[in-house]
């Protein structure tokens, strides 16, 4: 196989970020892992995100980093790491921290975005913008962002994320659903502008719960959320609708996902697993939007949104407050085009 300029044997991939932006770099290694047979990759994510890693047929090493104590961390981390050399470090964050730990260890290649402050000292620098006029000249999906950190090396073929959910995460599912059919409702955010208003997930699990089962899934801190759900639905009855909140790890999760007859979430992480399951998705984009690059990409994907509103998108990333105080771009979501 004869590739432009680039014989990797072994790579990093640096991306310690949220949960999101780990399955969106996935494609990098997929498509590494396709164009070099044998080449071992090595992947950089922050502490509790490795569970993602687990079971991935492209990535042999997973690093962590302890961001609760950043800067011994960080020592011991490039300690370990300086004793390869890389052919490719490729960083996928754009900011400090990421940043140092690619100037300190050795590769023979160095690529990242231009964002980082590190950045002069990388062979490849590759132009990130998230801004959405640039969408329209071009600028794609996040996944299509970081795969052009690798477009000098690959043949790009694998676009789409994957998570490999193991054996026992499916046997958790069959344990607590048996063979019937089930809706995920995944509906928290950290931040209030991103997340549906709870009188909505209301009156759509009102209208799920007369064809199959729902699970709700979240953090333990979702839980009340979750019973206020339950308990002020018209239909509630206990094996019916549950709530799942704290009980499974991020790859159960998937795994739950995977089985689902559609997934209904906001624009967060659960979005970017439905992707990498391939699962029906139904996402509310209230105050963000799709033209950031981080829509979904299951083949079954509905993106649901209130459009027209010049005061949307009020940022990259969510807000505690809505800066308008309406809450417009969320309390007026079109609830009634929503698929079942």
């Amino acid at each position: 196989m004869s590739l432009i300029n680039a014989q990797y044997k072994e790579v990093l991939i640096i991306q310690t970020a949220h949960i999101g932006d780990v399955i969106l770099a996935l494609p990098v290694a997929q498509s590494l892992a396709k164009d070099y047979p044998g080449v071992k990759i090595h992947f950089l994510v922050r502490k509790g995100n490795e569970i993602l890693l687990e079971n991935h047929p492209s990535i042999q090493t997973v690093w962590t980093l302890d961001r609760s104590s950043k800067v011994s961390s960080v020592l011991s981390l490039i300690h370990e790491l300086r004793t390869f050399r890389f052919d490719a470090v490729i960083n996928l964050q754009r900011f400090f921290t990421s940043g140092l730990i690619t100037a300190l260890i050795k590769g023979k290649e160095k690529i990242g975005f231009h964002k980082n402050p590190f950045s002069f000292l990388y062979k490849r620098k590759i132009r990130h913008r998230i801004e959405p006029r640039t969408f329209q000249k071009g600028m794609y999906h996040e996944v299509d962002r970081n795969l052009k950190c690798i477009k000098h090396a690959s043949k790009i073929s694998e676009r789409i994320p994957k998570l490999f959910p193991g054996a026992s995460s499916f046997q958790k599912i069959k344990l607590i659903n048996g063979e019937s059919s089930y809706y995920v409702i995944a509906p928290s955010s950290v931040w209030f502008t991103k997340a549906l208003p709870i009188h909505h997930w209301i009156d759509l699990c009102n209208k799920l719960i007369q064809n199959a089962d729902i699970y709700i899934i979240g953090a333990p801190s979702d839980q009340k959320l979750a019973d206020q759900i339950i308990t002020q639905s018209s239909i509630h009855p206990k094996n019916k609708i549950k709530s799942l909140c704290g009980q499974f790890s991020l790859m159960d999760s998937a795994a739950l996902i995977k089985g689902a007859k559609r997934l209904y979430c906001n624009d967060s992480a659960p979005l970017h697993m439905a992707t990498a399951m391939n699962t029906p998705v139904s996402v509310f984009f209230c105050s963000t939007i799709t033209e950031f690059g981080f829509g979904p990409l299951s083949d079954d994907s509905q993106v649901l949104e209130v459009k027209d509103l010049d005061c949307r998108p009020c940022g990259i990333h969510g807000k505690k407050v809505c800066p308008k105080g309406h809450f417009q771009c969320a309390n007026e979501m079109p609830m009634d085009l929503v698929n079942l």
